[in-house]
């Protein structure tokens, strides 16, 4: 299946509604546009070394990517992943030890609030079947399928079996603060071990493939806050914005279109805004991201188990997702989770025009 595809089709029907006012200057109603830079610079990096970093994707009727530039002491490209289409910045360095390693990547996007399901785009039935695999992280038999038909049994209406699902994840998991990044998503090991517990990875990543395996299309979003929120404190993030990565979900639904939600965030302000479940203020919230999300926040991709293009030898096993700069120098792989020491820093600002 060729998701580029579906990924430029998806910017093709998106442009004719945006993007002309935006290259006049013009940011349309209840939009925003922001401005996020990533410097980047390998430390201790002799010789040839490689770098990717994520970017902003083009989706439905609520992101556009508008503009980006960049600069670097390397070769760079943009590339995409050959399963998911996922656009990626690549910058290839081939010199000697003494030239430094660094670049510069500005991306301007545009962002509205979801509300409701999006029905932008037409989804095909290809689509539909791609967004309903299993993934090595994410399978959808065994453990998976059994607690998913658990949890939905006894109904019968799409909207209220995926609501099962939701109230489940919310129910069942707890946020871990000790949990490296943004966690693993091996939604397998989680039920197996009964620890429900981490971060947006593995919580939003066992809502994804519960639905799944409960026979609806899902994939995880895989992005980075960009803006304060006006719901909690914890759900925002502004200015230095280089551990501020959360992934959400969204859940195909026939008739409607995609669905977002995000269970995790629920439990993010349960342990951060130290609230109870049941109280009220997490009771709206809880129905509010049932169908909503705050676009304070930017989408990279989809991409799941991504396989770096280019990368050859050096990427050993698949990635979870591409959420990070990812580097491989000749001394290693930087810890793309400790941004002192990778040495990259990512900052946003709203503008406005």
């Amino acid at each position: 299946m060729d998701r580029r595809a579906f990924l430029s089709a998806a910017a093709l029907s998106l442009a004719g509604g945006v993007l002309p006012r935006a290259a006049r200057g013009e940011t349309p109603p209840g939009w925003r546009r922001f401005e996020i830079t990533t410097r980047v610079t390998l430390l201790d990096a002799p010789g040839a070394a490689q770098l990717w970093l994520p970017l902003a994707q083009t989706a439905g009727g609520y992101q556009a990517g508008l503009g980006l530039r960049s600069g670097s002491t390397g070769q760079t490209a943009v590339v995409a992943d050959a399963t998911y289409g996922a656009d990626i910045l690549r910058v290839d360095w081939n010199c000697a030890s003494d030239v430094p390693k660094t670049v510069e990547v500005v991306q301007t996007v545009a962002t509205r609030d979801r509300d409701g399901a999006d029905r932008v785009l037409p989804v095909t039935q290809a689509e539909r079947r791609f967004w309903l695999q299993p993934t090595e992280s994410a399978p959808t038999d065994g453990i998976v399928h059994a607690t998913a038909e658990r949890i939905v049994a006894g109904k019968s209406d799409p909207r209220a079996r995926l609501r099962a699902i939701y109230d489940w994840v919310v129910d069942n998991t707890s946020r871990d603060p000790a949990t490296p990044g943004c966690g693993l998503g091996d939604i397998k090991a989680m039920l197996e071990s009964g620890h429900l517990s981490g971060k947006c990875a593995d919580i939003n990543g066992l809502m994804t493939g519960l639905a799944r395996a409960a026979g609806f299309p899902a994939r995880d979003v895989y992005g980075i806050r960009v803006a304060a929120s006006r719901r909690f404190p914890s759900l925002g993030a502004s200015g230095t914005i280089s551990k501020a990565q959360h992934c959400r979900s969204e859940v195909y639904l026939d008739g409607v279109g995609w669905f977002p939600v995000d269970p995790a965030d629920v439990r993010k302000v349960v342990l951060e805004q130290k609230l109870a479940l049941d109280s009220p203020e997490v009771r709206a919230l809880r129905d509010d991201l049932f169908g909503a999300w705050e676009m304070n926040w930017v989408g990279y991709n989809s991409a799941t188990d991504i396989v770096l293009p280019g990368a050859g030898e050096h990427q050993r096993t698949n990635f979870a997702f591409l959420m990070y700069p990812c580097a491989f120098t000749a001394t290693g792989e930087p810890n793309c989770l400790d941004p002192a020491r990778f040495r990259y820093e990512i900052a946003s600002r709203e503008v406005t025009v």
